[in-house]
């Protein structure tokens, strides 16, 4: 069947193009879901051309593993809850990063038993890819445990980034000498040094640069992919991986953007791990939901700003029935989303988009900003180092000239907050504070529900 090749080979050009046109189209939350349908699809095409493959070996035990994933992946994928869907995709993207550098592991085994491998290139990409993604994968595994609270947000000892620094030589230099003597116990070393580096280099790193994180380490991952696709000789996977590591490098320079940090000051300057803000002066001013409600009723504009405490309190549905409520009242309400916000980028666009708000009512903080001095209410429900306003005003603030919300410069802020505890960074937010600011306490959902009973006790209901 000399057709056959060709066969494979223009499938994995139209799975390719499944991917490119599915990522395009994840872009936009209008589309996103029917980009991830395309790249599924996608997915499923170069999954049946590798199958059809001439001279695959293993199959038993191929498709024993496809079973078994995908067993595992739709039962984990129904049950999680959205609160924990940051660590699900910091968990996954380890997995494929970890995928990786199993088929650098095997491959670089494989030429040393051989005592050669096909060229010096296929040799070198091998190494690169299998440490990328074993840094990828521990250091994934890493921030899943600190998102899913399982270890401390910061860790971090004396002369720790020098440390890491040698670890990181002694990996490169095993992978050197892989090269060029592709002596099995060199590999092993170059796997446990290439293994630790995750580690480490995650360690340090605070709980205000996850989502940042996360973004990076997918990079790593789509080039890890990438490269062993060239080892592999497999089309499908050298695109999705570029692709893959493109996007997340794109996206990974956005959020670092958004928080006015470089990459490199992420991975070395344990942001939110140190530093200590300024005392901040005043007392938190409580409020009752009936005068809160009072207050939203007879606004002209309404500014909600959700953040990872909403998706805690699974409060996204009962917020949207508020904002309906509202609406019906003639009250403009819209949605202020910071770029950063939760644990992971995208966050509280998939939460909101799960409960049915309309896209058209959410805006960015770009677009949202210039329109919070003319805000009549603005609510902040489970927000914390996203409308803080100490990232402008306290230069020894761990979080000074991250761009934020400008919740302050509404006309009336009020906060919901289970306590008075600090957010992520584990820093005091100023806007708890402000002469303009009431602190609604008490759980999420809990709060959201009883404001829409007093907002229809408002005027009778009218």
């Amino acid at each position: 069947m000399s057709w056959l090749p060709l066969l494979v080979k223009a499938s994995y050009f139209a799975a390719a193009l499944l991917f490119i046109l599915g990522i395009k189209r994840m872009s936009s939350p209008v589309t996103a879901r029917s980009g991830i349908r395309w790249a599924g699809v996608g997915m499923l095409i170069a999954t049946l051309a590798t199958f059809a493959t001439p001279g695959l070996h293993n199959m038993p035990l191929i498709l024993a593993a496809v079973v078994l994933g995908t067993a595992v992946a739709w039962w984990s994928g129904k049950r999680v809850a959205m609160t924990d869907m940051p660590q699900m995709v910091a968990l996954y993207n380890g997995l494929g990063g970890g995928s990786a550098a199993a088929i650098g592991a095997v491959e670089l085994l494989r030429y040393s038993d051989l005592g050669v491998a096909p060229s010096q290139t296929v040799l070198v990409l091998a190494v690169a890819g299998a440490l990328i993604g074993s840094i990828a994968l521990t250091g994934s595994v890493i921030a899943w445990a600190k998102l899913d609270g399982r270890l401390d947000k910061r860790f971090t000892f004396p002369g720790q980034q020098a440390f890491n620094a040698l670890v990181f030589l002694a990996a490169v230099g095993l992978g050197v000498f892989t090269v060029l003597g592709l002596q099995q116990p060199v590999i092993i070393g170059f796997f446990v040094a290439a293994l630790a580096v995750g580690i480490l280099m995650t360690l340090p790193i605070g709980g205000a640069d996850m989502p940042v994180v996360i973004s990076l380490y997918n990079a790593l991952t789509g080039l890890a992919v990438a490269f062993e696709g060239y080892v592999l000789q497999n089309e499908a996977l050298i695109i999705a991986g570029m692709v893959v590591g493109a996007a997340g490098t794109m996206l990974t320079q956005l959020m670092a953007k958004a928080m006015n940090r470089s990459i490199a000051s992420v991975l070395f300057g344990s942001f939110g791990a140190t530093g200590e803000a300024k005392e901040i002066a005043g007392a938190q001013k409580p409020i009752e939901a009936g005068d809160v409600a009072a207050m939203m009723a007879y606004a002209e504009r309404v500014v909600i700003v959700p953040g990872y405490g909403m998706a805690v309190a699974q409060a996204q549905h009962k917020v949207w029935e508020l904002t309906q409520a509202l609406i019906k009242r003639g009250v403009k309400v819209k949605f202020a989303i910071h770029p950063v916000a939760g644990r992971m980028p995208g966050h509280m666009n998939v939460l909101l988009a799960e409960a049915g708000v309309p896209y058209d009512l959410i805006a960015d903080m770009d677009d949202i900003n210039p329109e919070f001095p003319t805000t009549d209410v603005s609510l902040v429900i489970g927000a914390n180092d996203v409308v803080n306003p100490v990232a402008k005003t306290d230069p020894s603030s761990p979080i000074y000239g991250m761009p934020i919300l400008d919740v302050s410069l509404s006309k009336n802020t009020i906060v919901i907050k289970r306590g008075k505890g600090t957010g992520f960074a584990g820093i005091e937010n100023a806007l708890f504070y402000a002469d303009n600011t009431r602190m609604l306490y008490g759980d999420g959902a809990a709060a959201v529900a009883g404001l829409i009973a007093e907002l229809k006790s408002v005027d009778g209901g009218h």
